[in-house]
């Protein structure tokens, strides 16, 4: 197993800065009165193919060598990772294959056809993705970028949080969605070695909760099909991902469905930014947990924007 360093996380940067923005933190003193914390939030939903995970697909596919890249690319994703590697194979001008259960949302589906990827459908279930996913590539040849569990990725993500570190000082805690542990991991990366006095914490819901029973436990537990709101988060971690979490991460905080969507609606009407449900968790376990945050300055990373307009979960 390849455990990417920081070194990686700067020779990321620089090769994907051509492919990604620059996200900007905003603010909300209405949320910081709700939370008793300062809270800042990263916005990766204004992100390059509407999500983080642009910063690792693009330094996974820039890193190829032109050989490896010419038999393109393939992954399994419900969604951002495959419409983010869609994306980045389309700036390189290389193929895409990508495995989604027939469940993902359309809205995600139309995304990754209209970068060009190529789509095969599966089961909801992690062991469908992983059996179709296997048929698939067999049948390309391409290169296998997992959608987290992946040096390249968790490098291209951990740039995430050294852009945060450099918009906003003193920090005391970062808190991020977690499913499979990409993003977070990339935060352990970064904090660990910039600011390791930051904690760091995942937010899941509690219908998708292995990443916290894991910790607990101390070793990874991996449900094969939750069902939540939180479409982005159902994936378990993998053994690169649990090496920077069971490290790492000071906790894992869940919340219910509904407290997911009345933290969704609250920071749309509040803040106007289109979010999806998976990055309300983070504020969701904040409103939960005010002993926890209350008087700190705190981190918080929207990982993504592309939500179903036709199916807001707060539309009956």
């Amino acid at each position: 197993m390849q455990i990417p360093t920081f070194d990686d996380v700067i020779a990321a940067h620089e090769r994907i800065r051509p492919h990604i923005h620059r996200t900007p933190v905003l603010t909300s003193s209405y949320l910081d009165g709700l939370t008793g914390a300062k809270l800042f939030f990263k916005c990766e939903n204004f992100q390059k193919a509407g999500a983080f995970k642009v910063r690792g697909a693009s330094n996974a596919v820039f890193g190829l060598s032109d050989a490896k890249a010419a038999k393109g690319v393939a992954t399994h994703s419900s969604g951002n990772h495959a419409l983010s590697l869609s994306y980045a194979a389309g700036r390189r001008g290389i193929p895409c294959h990508v495995v989604m259960p027939e469940t993902a949302p359309q809205a995600k589906k139309d995304a990754v056809r209209g970068y060009g990827g190529i789509i095969t459908e599966c089961k909801p279930s992690t062991s469908s993705r992983e059996a179709v996913f296997a048929e698939v590539q067999a049948a390309t040849g391409a290169e296998f970028v997992h959608p987290y569990n992946d040096p390249r990725v968790i490098a291209g993500q951990a740039t995430c949080s050294r852009e945060l570190l450099e918009q906003v000082d003193g920090l005391d805690a970062v808190i991020a969605p977690i499913g499979g542990g990409g993003m977070v991991s990339g935060c352990c990366l970064t904090l660990s070695t910039l600011a390791p006095g930051v904690a760091i914490y995942g937010a899941e819901p509690e219908q998708a909760d292995d990443a916290a029973r894991s910790l607990k436990a101390g070793h990874i537990i991996a449900d094969d099909a939750p069902v939540t709101v939180a479409d982005g988060l159902k994936v378990p971690l993998k053994e690169l991902t649990w090496h920077f979490v069971s490290r790492h991460v000071a906790d894992i905080l869940t919340a219910s469905e509904q407290e997911i969507v009345d933290a969704m609606r609250l920071t749309w009407a509040r803040m106007k930014i289109v979010m999806e449900p998976s990055c309300a968790v983070p504020l969701a376990v904040i409103l939960k947990n005010p002993n926890i945050f209350a008087g700190k300055r705190v981190g918080v990373i929207i990982t993504g924007g592309n939500v179903d307009l036709d199916r807001l979960p707060w539309q009956r």
